[in-house]
């Protein structure tokens, strides 16, 4: 058996950071870790699979894989585990890997447990657990077969100071123009000077007690200060104040930042699914008795009018 396979989140080269949390969590199971990378012009990124645990990096080179594309990329992988039969394959739970798991599973008539937060594997088995019921308690889901299939949550792996051999193998290219059902003309990609919202180590998140753009305004304002990603809670979302790709929650995006600013955010049970399990909350709203305060590590009672600008004006002394 080839051991656990990772499979690489990356768009025109740049690698998304929880592509390095799985090879590093990985790497505890005491079996080989391979980095499996599809894609064009791609070989050039294979040393950096090795400094974080990959003792393989499985590189597929073919115009047929510039963009990603499930017929293509569900094609290439079925024949790939068929000839090398790894133990396991994890996704990171993402767009993609939900869309790419799911489909392979389905190919290959296997389990698969989605949006891990802990995974723990052995020889034809895996143990994932899961957060259900909005966060409020937590599933211990086990998933039999070979390869076993799993996607993992961002942010919830530490990267570690490990390494691998990185030694390079290059599988035959399997995938055929016939098994591309959909095109992907072009990527729009949002213009921002700001991190991506689920791969930023702070988050600052405006809610309905922002009261509109001007509110806003002042988040963005400490979020850019703090070199942080901006969020927001559907109230403000549907509100027109921010973006849809910038909703965090049930209903939105899931963020595991190391900071997470939530000003005039109240914390109803589908926003708290999206960011509760941060490593650091602070709130500032003027209800006391709002929810957000019960998974706050820092809480302040005062008109977030006040409070931002005032932080403001200590962050830039």
């Amino acid at each position: 058996m080839a051991g656990t396979w990772i499979f690489v989140e990356q768009r025109d080269g740049n690698i998304r950071k929880v592509t390095y949390e799985m090879l590093s969590e990985a790497k505890k199971f005491g079996d080989e870790v391979a980095a499996v990378v599809f894609g064009k012009g791609v070989e050039a990124l294979a040393p950096e699979f090795a400094k974080y645990g990959a003792d393989k990096v499985y590189v597929v080179e073919d115009d047929v894989f510039a963009n990603y594309n499930t017929g293509a990329y569900v094609a290439q992988m079925v024949a790939m585990i068929n000839e090398f039969k790894p133990n396991a394959v994890l996704f990171a739970h993402t767009f993609n890997g939900r869309d790419f798991g799911s489909r392979l599973a389905q190919k290959l008539q296997l389990g698969l447990a989605t949006d891990a937060i802990a995974v723990e594997l052995s020889a034809g088995k895996g143990l994932f657990t899961r957060a259900i019921y909005a966060g409020k308690a937590l599933a211990k889901v086990e998933v039999a077969g070979e390869p076993v299939l799993g996607t993992i949550r961002p942010g919830v792996c530490e990267v570690g100071d490990v390494s691998g051999a990185g030694a390079v193998v290059k599988p035959a290219v399997a995938a055929t123009a016939a098994d591309v059902y959909q095109t992907v003309k072009s990527f729009v990609p949002t213009v921002s000077a700001r991190p991506e919202l689920t791969e930023a180590d702070v988050v600052v998140s405006g809610g309905r007690g922002c009261k509109g753009p001007d509110g806003i305004k002042l988040v963005e304002q400490l979020a850019d200060l703090l070199g942080a990603a901006v969020g927001g809670s559907r109230a403000s979302i549907d509100s027109g104040w921010l973006g849809h790709e910038l909703q965090v929650g049930q209903t939105g995006k899931v963020v595991n930042p190391n900071l997470y600013v939530a000003a005039g955010i109240s914390g109803a049970i589908q926003h708290l699914a999206g960011m509760s399990s941060s490593k650091f909350i602070a709130a500032i709203n003027t209800d006391t008795e709002a929810p957000i305060f019960n998974v706050s590590d820092f809480g302040v009672v005062a008109d977030l009018f006040k409070v931002i600008p005032t932080l403001v004006s200590e962050l830039k002394k």
